[in-house]
């Protein structure tokens, strides 16, 4: 290859550099607003969960939930469960899970999940509820560590009893998961049986700064936020013996 020639070749190579260069800086800049926003979104359903469970602890139906938390082994908080039906049935919603460590007894977490799920049946109306799903055993913890599984299929689900006059002694205790929740609206026929539990690693990346699993959060200890210690102890006072004075 003669000067020239070299010349040439060395100056379309640093301008393929330059466009790959540019083109890694557009793809980051591109992603950073996406990272962003389910940071954003990750941090508003944390702050969310932490005033859901001061409802359910503060709503007078809500006594079995009370009892109820106090031996959960994990607790799965949904903000905002939206549902709407006509005939088809369709819900869905995004929550946070936290975990009681078998060890120390303390609270940990959170990780982020979805919730989706359909039916079908005479059903009519539209409902946004808060949704507590209470893990009162070693599988329904260990189900929820999984990347997806299905409620009511893949493990026990139960509806908690909710009411004037209603106690903890009513539950169906032999069922993993016990399901609760609030709700503003109208609605019939459709439940979170048959719904499936799923994993936002999008979320989980986004709020720890890190790609990590429910087993590096629970098990492994690997990461935490400060940002959450408003819920933890939310839901660290929620389960203690005496919620009143905060003793455990």
């Amino acid at each position: 290859m003669n000067t020239k020639g070299y010349q040439n070749w060395k100056a379309i190579s640093w301008m393929f550099i330059l466009a790959l260069s540019l083109s890694a800086a557009m793809v980051v800049t591109k992603a950073s607003p996406a990272v962003a926003d389910d940071r954003e979104s990750a941090t508003q359903i944390v702050e969310k969960a932490r005033f859901v469970m001061e409802n359910f602890m503060s709503d007078p139906l809500m006594g079995p939930f009370r009892d109820l938390i106090k031996d959960a082994k994990g607790v799965l908080i949904v903000p905002q469960m939206l549902k709407g039906a006509f005939v088809f049935g369709a819900m869905g919603g995004n929550g946070v899970l936290l975990v009681r460590d078998e060890k120390t007894g303390e609270w940990t977490g959170p990780a982020f999940y979805t919730i989706a799920g359909a039916s079908f049946g005479f059903q009519i109306g539209g409902e946004a509820s808060e949704v507590v799903l209470l893990a009162m055993t070693d599988r329904g913890v260990n189900s929820l560590l999984a990347n997806s599984f299905k409620l009511g299929a893949d493990i026990g689900l139960a509806l908690g009893p909710v009411g004037a006059g209603a106690s903890a002694a009513t539950a169906n205790l032999s069922a993993d998961i016990l399901s609760f929740s609030r709700s503003k609206g109208l609605y019939g026929g459709i439940s979170l049986e048959g719904a499936v539990v799923a994993t936002r690693g999008d979320w989980n990346a986004a709020y720890f700064g890190k790609e990590v699993t429910p087993t590096d959060i629970f098990v492994r200890h690997e990461v935490t936020n400060p940002q959450a210690n408003a819920l933890i102890d939310a839901v660290t006072k929620s389960a203690c013996v005496d919620p009143a004075t905060g003793k455990c």
